[in-house]
Formats: structure tokens, sequence, C-alpha cells
């Protein structure tokens, strides 16, 4: 038994990877309808083996459709999101819309996938930032072993997180600075080939950026309020994979030997860990795979119960596409879906 698949900013970096995990994962689809913008209409992308013509939004009737992946960006989302919930599809959202929403919920399916029936409420499930999905799936085995008092992130992240553009600008940037092209920032505040911004998103009036501060609040709705987190997101001049560092305080003692142990039976988690050269994963290794990656798994004894982390992951995977198809998974295998009659 297949469902009926829409998806919406099929013609984007995020849209096109929902496409392909899709296909990759099996996933029971009997029609899948890719849709965009209308000066998009007719744009053809690719699902599994088949080519797709995308047709329009704002033409489109949903009152056939069982899940809608919606990758659009924030302002289309709250105008359609609803609109879509309300012809009875249940909405899956990418952007930052509805996270802080309290009727929607907001979910990793390896952290806490119970959380999805709340659904109900507006029809809507909201899927986190990227850096967020990543740094939680590693947190919460660890958080149900010894109870994560504080955790203190740096975010090392990919220029996809910021669109096709930023990919670009990084790409011709470096082709330019070789021929003594100075490059001109545009889609960044300040040059990104062979450099680092401490600068994603807005920065609000307390002195840390939105990106900062969607870590810190989503992290807290998806594991526990109680916890301590305090981040500093930076941009880096890789075109995917989103790397972390994280220091984390726990209630518990916890060795790193009892870490490591936990996070390689952890659901989504990789563990690679040795100390020795090239022990470690980098975001170029971790690019095209599904897995957290955590390595650098070390004692921190400058506090008590202590410990000091590397998080890896590809963002458009795991940190978007992936988390979306795994929620739609979810709905299904909790009985939550119900096909359609066509």
């Amino acid at each position: 038994m297949g469902y009926r698949i829409a998806v919406v900013g099929a013609t984007g970096n995020v849209g096109r990877e929902m496409l392909n995990i899709l296909a990759e994962r099996e996933f029971p689809v009997d029609e899948l309808v890719p849709l965009a913008s209308r000066r998009s209409q007719g744009t053809e992308v690719s699902f599994g083996d088949k080519t797709l013509k995308c047709k329009t939004l704002d033409s489109f009737d949903f009152s056939n459709t069982d899940i809608c992946l919606m990758s659009a960006g924030g302002e289309i989302s709250k105008e359609w999101s609803p609109k879509i919930a309300a012809q009875g599809a249940i909405v899956i959202d990418n952007s930052s819309a509805w996270r802080y929403d309290a009727d929607v919920p907001l979910i990793v399916p390896e952290v806490n996938a119970d959380a999805i029936s709340g659904y109900t409420k507006k029809g809507i499930i909201a899927n986190p930032n990227c850096s967020t999905a990543q740094l939680v799936v590693a947190l919460k085995p660890l958080h149900d072993a010894a109870t994560i008092k504080r955790v203190v992130v740096a975010t090392y992240q990919s220029v996809s997180g910021a669109g096709k553009d930023a990919m670009d600008e990084l790409w011709n940037q470096t082709k330019g600075i070789f021929v003594n092209d100075e490059p001109e920032p545009k889609k960044f505040a300040k040059r990104i080939a062979f450099n680092v911004i401490p600068h994603i998103d807005v920065f609000m009036d307390d002195g840390y950026t939105k990106e900062e501060w969607k870590v810190m609040v989503e992290t807290k709705k998806i594991l526990d309020p109680k916890i301590k987190l305090t981040c500093t997101a930076v941009r880096v001049p890789v075109f995917v994979s989103h790397s972390e560092a994280v220091n984390i305080e726990f209630e518990k003692p916890i060795s790193a030997d009892e870490a490591r142990d936990i996070l390689r039976e952890a659901p989504g988690c990789l563990v690679i860990d040795k100390r020795e050269p090239g022990g470690y994963i980098t975001p170029y290794e971790a690019t095209g795979d599904d897995a957290t990656f955590i390595s650098r798994i070390r004692e921190d004894f400058t506090v008590e119960n202590g410990l000091s982390m590397w998080i890896v992951s590809d963002n458009l995977r795991k940190g978007a596409a992936l988390n979306a198809v795994q929620i739609a998974e979810s709905l299904i295998n909790r009985g939550y879906l119900k096909k359609k009659a066509a």
C-alpha cells in the first residue's frame, strides 16, 4: 500500500535531497508530486529512475495527498502549511516557521518520536534546525544515561546550510583567489573562501545570533527544558556537512569509555574514535551518509562529570531531508497515517 506524497520546494537543495532519500529508502509511494513556484513550473527533477515535471504550488489540490514535505522557506510555510493541513494532508515542514509553536511537535525520530502524536492539533510537524538535529541525536542516549546539566557547543557549518547561492559564492570566490581576483561578498557579510565567519543569521539584542538561539531553544524543546546550553555558530568554507565541538556537563559520573559504548549502540550514531592521526570523521567523509558521526570522545577534567566530543553530519540529509522522511516513516509505523481513497 502506497501513499500520495507532495514535495514543496522540489527544485531546491533540500527538496532534491528529499526526492533522492524517498527513492533510496523505498518509501511506499503510489504517486509523488514535485511542487515549486510558478517560475519553476515544468522544471524536471529526478525521483529514482523517473523524471518528473514540477507543478505549481498555488494551483495544486491537496485533498487526496497523504503527506506534504515542505522545503520552501518560512514565509511560504507560514502561508501554505495551514491551508495544506486543512485539506487533510499532514505537513512536515523543514523551515523555522513552526518549530517554536507549542501546538506543533518538533521531531527528531531517534530522540522524541513519541511526540509525533501532537501533530493532530494543527496537522503540522516541524523539522529542527540542521545543527540541532545532529546534536540531539548524540546527546539523547547520554542524557538518558547520566542526565545532562549543561552543554557548550561551537558549530562549524557548511555553506550549503545557506542555500545554493552560498555554495556558488564559495566556489566563485575560491576560483577567483587563484587568479588574483579579490572576492566580493554577497551572500555572506565577509569573504567565505579560506576564511571562517562567526555569524549565521541575524544578531539579537543579547548578542547571540538567531542561529545560536535556534540551537538553544530547539534542544530544550526536543530533549529537556532543564538543560542549560550556550552556542557559537560559525560558517566555514565547506560545501556540505556541519561539524560541532561539544562540551557536556552531567549530573552523574560518566567516563569516556562508557559514553563511547553507549553511543555505539544508539540509533543514528556512528562512533569513529581512534586516538591516532585520521582516527576521526571530517565533514568531507560524512557527506552523503545518513549517520551522525561522533569522534574525539574524551573526559573534561575542568568540571565534575564532563565530556568533550566532535560531532559531524551531512546537513542536507540528517539535518533536513532525511529527518523529514524519517518523520513520515514514523507516522506510518505508528499507525497515524491511513491511505486515502483514490
